[in-house]
Parts: C-alpha cells; structure tokens; sequence
C-alpha cells in the first residue's frame, strides 16, 4: 500500500496570506503578491471571497462570487496592462 506525502497541495491556486495592504497567492509552485493599490477590488472583499478563486487554463484567475478574472501575466507585469480600475475608496 502507498501513501501520498503529507503537506503536498492538491489546489493549482491559493490564498496563502493576507494583510491589510493585499494578498499572496500561490499558483503551482510560483508566489504572486496583489497589492490592493493595483487591484482595488479585493480591498473590501471579506476574505472567504478572496480565498475562493478559480485556475483556468494555467494563466487566468476568476473569482466567481467577486465576478473578478485576471490573467496571471497581468499579476506579474502590471504596467504591461495599463488599464486601471475606476472603483474610487473613500480612504
């Protein structure tokens, strides 16, 4: 009989920690950090909603129940992707 290895991730994408300036998500073995300056959706979001995101075809994140998707290219290179959100936060 075998085993699989303890402590192994089966998720392809997770939240692996907030704080109060964003958020780090782990795809595969690659760590991405989303500051909320640059992606002001998740600013509000309470975090079951941010935790709950969504692989699809290896380079596009989607949030379903934020209606938020992202390619992960963007993540990496944001000034690659000029376009900025309108969402004013009243801070």
């Amino acid at each position: 009989m075998t085993y699989t290895t303890h402590g192994v991730s089966t998720s392809l994408v997770e939240v692996t920690n907030i704080s109060p300036y964003g958020f780090w998500l782990l795809i595969g073995e690659e760590e991405l950090f989303l500051p909320y300056t640059e992606f002001p959706w998740f600013k509000e979001a309470p975090v079951s909603k941010i935790c709950n995101v969504e692989l699809h075809h290896q380079e596009h994140l989607y949030w379903p129940l934020l209606d938020i998707d992202l390619s992960i290219e963007s993540i990496r290179n944001p000034d690659a992707f000029p376009l900025v959100s309108r969402v004013k936060t009243l801070c």
